[in-house]
């Protein structure tokens, strides 16, 4: 994939994964369906995308049944986290939800120094300030004057941060012995346990699972397609070859252009202070990210 100017192509694939990714608000915005529906066509859709890469790639299914086990219980965190998502983006938008998801970085280094004994470094300790000015200013009211839509959007933003960590951390146990191995069978065996988990939700909540119109069909299809399937892919397949720094600017891309299209496409309302406070957040994700010293993964 990288044969020719590997450097170059890398960053470009990155950055196309990045803005692929980037549509997934939009995408849920535009489906007529519940927040738990758009979850789970995501995810069904995901699947049934991962499984020709999967078959093309000559992946095995005999794989350990601890790997299972592990994969579902990634699969439980990454479903709850877009659940919580969807719910946040009805009820504060694409963008914002966007940026709050972001905000597992903080999370995950913090885990990272409780219960690993990673060093706490000094950028970290200024990013984390950084962020809440930041997103202070986005919000630009006073938590006791936001109307309860607001609140409960919020919180259902740290919600999916929260339940994000846990993926991740999960998802990092599950491929850790898959050197060498496309990364195909665990998305797409992650993509299917969420379905199951998600339609589970779904019907216990008596919520349906009809699509109302070629708006919705679209928009769903292209949710599973672009988000769940070809843009992780890219992403996944350009990192190791892009340096960490480099990763982690690019993939702040994401969060910013959810934003962006939350305010084109959308008519959020968003003033100077509104964007101001949103390159300061995004600022402070990326010092998030350099203060871990990891790769950057992008929430949602």
């Amino acid at each position: 994939m990288f044969s020719s100017r590997p450097k170059l192509n890398a960053v470009t694939i990155l950055v196309a994964g990045a803005a692929m990714i980037s549509f997934s608000g939009v995408w849920v915005k535009l489906a007529h369906v519940s927040p738990t529906a758009s979850a789970f066509y995501r995810v069904f859709f995901g699947c049934l995308f991962l499984l020709p890469g999967v078959l093309i790639q000559r992946e095995s299914f005999a794989k350990p049944f601890k790997k299972y086990l592990m994969a579902a219980l990634s699969s439980v965190f990454f479903a709850m986290d877009l659940f919580c998502w969807h719910k946040s983006i009805l009820f504060i938008g694409p963008g914002l939800a966007t940026i709050l998801g972001n905000f597992q970085v903080f999370g995950l280094t913090l885990v990272g120094i409780l219960f690993f004994r990673e060093k706490l470094r000094l950028v970290f300790i200024f990013s984390l300030p950084l962020a809440m000015l930041g997103l202070y200013l986005i919000i630009g009211v006073n938590w006791d004057t936001l109307g309860p839509e607001s609140r409960i959007g919020i919180l259902y933003g740290f919600a999916t941060a929260a339940c994000y960590i846990g993926y991740l951390l999960t998802l990092k146990q599950l491929q850790s012995d898959a050197k060498n191995q496309s990364r195909f069978f665990y998305m797409m065996l992650v993509s299917l346990f969420s379905s199951l988990f998600l339609g589970g939700i779904l019907a216990a909540g008596g919520d349906s699972f009809a699509i109302p119109d070629i708006q919705s069909l679209f928009s769903l299809f292209a949710l599973g397609l672009f988000s769940q399937c070809i843009g992780w892919v890219m992403i996944a397949n350009a990192m190791p070859h892009v340096r960490t720094s480099r990763t982690g600017l690019i993939l702040l891309l994401q969060p910013l252009l959810a934003f962006v299209w939350d305010v084109l496409f959308f008519a959020r309302p968003t003033g100077m202070t509104n964007w101001i406070g949103v390159l300061l957040t995004l600022s402070a994700i990326y010092m998030g990210m350099a203060g871990k010293g990891d790769k950057a993964i992008p929430a949602d």
